[in-house]
């Protein structure tokens, strides 16, 4: 998401970049690119004047700093009023004082809404919040069978009455039976409509009338640019909503959304669904996404991934087995699987700061693709072979056999063996000295193995990687420290 307009922003840095100080004429030029980014990436127009005016006049009179380039400074400028335009902080749902806290899911049909409302039942499961999902769309076909089928994948209960009742009682019994129940959330699954009608909004009333709501949630697709903002302004002034959860946000959006949604509609973006699967929901921060779009990263959601991903005790074992070179081929294949389910390779790559610009996609495919390829050949050792690489370095006749068992040649399953060797060489001097991935012990980003020669799949990233420069405040989520950052480090990520 957002590369079109990283790649746009990458041409307004270039105007400063060189020039001794922000001058009128070198921002301009600069401002021009800003606005054909923003206008490009589907910003409502008048949320691209508003931003363009507030950059420009920021830039102007903003002091020298010492040791921070121009184009650093005019960076940050923009970073902040990003972060402005999207909302400030995060927004948490809300709690009830008296349990169950009741949210009320709208939105338009074909926006991911039912699924929506399975994945925010299972990110409040993994907060300890015992959650009730209630199916009222009684229109389209299959709604209620689809939700009922996410509930028992999320492992969170369904409430449903059928298709032939009445939506609001559905919704009544629905909270009824959370509170006697002793539910502390209730997530009530609304019909959609192809387009904003009368019957809709009428129904969307009388269930909200009814049941009293503490989050009124209108999902929108992204991918409908500056229209997201505008409908979630409707759905607000029609029925009041207290936020929006943004879907698709991993497809070919343009950003326009999540830079319109707060200024247009006045409601802020509370999630956004980045992925198909029911655990790809995050809360939405604008720090965090204003990092992203500047291409400097987003080290604390990577850490957030990392935390609900690794066992502590686990990756202590882990950071001990390489600093002894013990590190085998077991370890390797656990450590693969931990980066597959923090998501794809190239999710993770954006997350560290730098990194976005510095692969492309057909080097991050190459690379998944050896990765697949390593493990096929590692299923294929024996577990005396997996925990002593060495074994193989002196037998032919093993790596024959793997190479027949797992469909690839001796030269590769060689290439691996010698490979592995050397990156287990190179681990057990850099262990923890050199920015890692969460739970890979200190593991240096240009550690991550080709397994078929030629170094890095990645062009020897990471070891080199130029870390983000002052002025760059985005890169530490905004320059503010987080509730819990502390605890973090404390609890083995202090070398991201």
């Amino acid at each position: 998401m957002f590369d079109a307009l990283a790649d746009r922003l990458e041409q307004a840095w270039k105007k400063v970049r060189g020039q001794d100080k922000i001058t009128d004429s070198n921002v301009k030029d600069a401002l021009r690119e800003v606005r054909r980014a923003l206008l490009e990436a589907d910003v409502n127009l008048q949320v691209v004047k508003d931003f363009v005016a507030e950059v420009e006049q920021n830039a102007l009179g903003a002091e020298v700093i010492a040791g921070v380039r121009p184009d650093q400074q005019f960076i940050e400028i923009v970073y902040n009023e990003l972060v402005k335009v999207m909302g400030d902080a995060n927004v948490p749902l809300a709690e009830a004082e008296t349990a169950p806290t009741i949210v009320l899911m709208a939105g338009l049909q074909g926006t991911g809404k039912t699924t929506a409302t399975a994945k925010l039942a299972l990110h409040l499961r993994k907060e300890d919040r015992k959650a009730l999902l209630v199916a009222t769309d009684v229109y389209r076909p299959a709604a209620i069978d689809q939700l009922v089928a996410l509930g028992k994948q999320v492992n969170v209960p369904v409430f449903e009455l059928g298709k032939d009742a009445d939506p609001v009682e559905i919704a009544r019994q629905g909270v009824e039976k959370a509170r006697a129940d002793g539910f502390d959330v209730v997530i009530v699954d609304t019909a959609g409509r192809l387009q904003i009608d009368e019957s809709m909004m009428g129904e969307l009333k009388r269930i909200k009338d009814t049941i009293k709501p503490h989050e009124t949630l209108l999902v929108v697709d992204a991918m409908t640019g500056q229209e997201a903002a505008n409908l979630t302004r409707t759905f607000h002034e029609q029925i009041g909503v207290t936020g929006a959860i943004l879907t698709k946000m991993d497809g070919d959006t343009r950003g326009g959304a999540a830079l319109s949604v707060r200024r247009i509609s006045g409601q802020p973006i509370k999630f956004i669904g980045i992925g198909e699967k029911v655990d790809a929901l995050q809360p939405f921060y604008p720090d965090r996404m204003a990092s992203r779009i500047l291409g400097m990263g987003d080290v604390l959601t990577l850490v957030e991934k990392a935390r609900e991903e690794v066992d502590m005790a686990e990756a202590e074992k882990m950071q001990e087995k390489i600093l002894s070179a013990q590190f085998d081929f077991t370890d390797f294949l656990k450590q693969t699987r931990l980066l597959k389910n923090m998501g794809s390779l190239g999710g993770v790559m954006k997350l560290l700061p730098g990194m976005g610009k510095m692969v492309n996609e057909e080097q991050l495919q190459k690379g998944e693709e050896q990765l697949k390829k390593a493990e096929a050949m590692i299923g294929s050792m024996t577990t005396e072979e997996r925990k002593n690489p060495d074994l193989l370095s002196n037998s032919p006749s093993r790596r024959k056999r793997i190479a027949r068992g797992s469909g690839h040649s001796d030269k590769e399953v060689s290439e691996l063996v010698t490979n592995f060797q050397r990156m287990r060489s190179m681990m057990q001097q850099m262990g923890s000295g050199q920015m890692g991935f969460p739970g890979m012990g200190g593991m240096p980003m240009g550690g991550l193995p080709n397994p078929f020669g030629g170094g890095n799949p990645f062009g020897g990233m990471g070891g080199g990687m130029r870390p983000p420069q002052p002025g760059y405040r985005g890169y530490q989520g905004g320059g503010k420290k987080k509730k819990g950052g502390k605890d973090k480090k404390k609890k083995g990520f202090g070398n991201l």
